[in-house]
C-alpha cells in the first residue's frame, strides 16, 4: 500500500453498527503495538480499555468514522461535534500499522477537518510517551500542546477506579485552532 501522499486515495465513511466491534478490535490492536513497541514488553490489557471504547461510541455528538483507502478500511477516528459550540473532539484515531509512515493519517485527518467545515477548534490527547503522536499532531497537523495531565495536574475529565499510575495516565492535551 506505499504511496505518494498526494496520490492516496483515502475516503471516510460512518461505520456501521455491525461494524464496531471489529473497529474496536483494530483499534486496540494498533494501540497494543505502540504501547508494545514503546514499553519493550507484552501489554496485557486492551488499550483502549472496552469500557473507554463504548464511552467514546456514546459520547454526546459523536461519528465513528472507517479510514478506507483505496476501498479496503485501513484506520479509524471517532469525533464529538459540538453543533452550538463547534468546539469539536478527535476521541480516538488510529491508522493500521502497515499503513504508517506513508501519510495515509495526515490525509484522514485533512479528511475529518473537511467534514466538519465549521469547526472553531478541535481537541484531542494522546499518552506522553506516544512521541509519534506528538509529531504527528504538533507537526504534521498544526495543533498545540495546551495542557500536561500528570499526578500533580490530573485530567479532571478522566474517570479511573485505580489510583494514578504515571506510566498510563500521563497525556498531553492539544488544539487546534482552525
Amino acid at each position: 500500500m506505499k504511496n505518494s501522499t498526494n496520490k492516496l486515495n483515502i475516503t471516510l465513511r460512518i461505520a456501521k453498527e455491525t461494524e464496531l466491534d471489529k473497529f474496536k478490535t483494530d483499534l486496540q490492536e494498533a494501540f497494543r503495538i505502540s504501547a508494545e513497541k514503546e514499553f519493550g514488553h507484552a501489554i496485557d490489557e486492551p488499550i483502549p480499555s472496552d469500557s473507554d471504547f463504548e464511552d467514546s461510541v456514546k459520547y454526546a455528538g459523536a461519528i465513528v468514522y472507517q479510514v478506507i483507502l483505496d476501498g479496503n478500511i485501513v484506520g479509524g477516528a471517532i469525533v464529538a461535534i459540538d453543533e452550538v459550540t463547534q468546539h469539536n473532539k478527535l476521541l480516538l484515531f488510529f491508522i493500521s500499522t502497515n499503513c504508517h509512515s506513508q501519510g495515509v493519517g495526515y490525509k484522514a485527518w485533512k479528511a475529518i477537518e473537511k467534514n466538519h467545515p465549521k469547526t472553531k477548534v478541535w481537541e484531542t490527547t494522546t499518552p506522553y510517551f506516544e512521541k509519534r503522536n506528538i509529531h504527528f499532531y504538533v507537526n504534521k497537523c498544526g495543533f498545540k500542546i495546551v495542557e500536561y495531565f500528570s499526578k500533580y495536574h490530573p485530567d479532571p475529565n478522566f474517570k479511573s477506579n485505580q489510583n494514578f499510575d504515571e506510566e498510563d495516565d500521563e497525556m498531553f492535551k492539544f488544539e487546534k485552532q482552525m
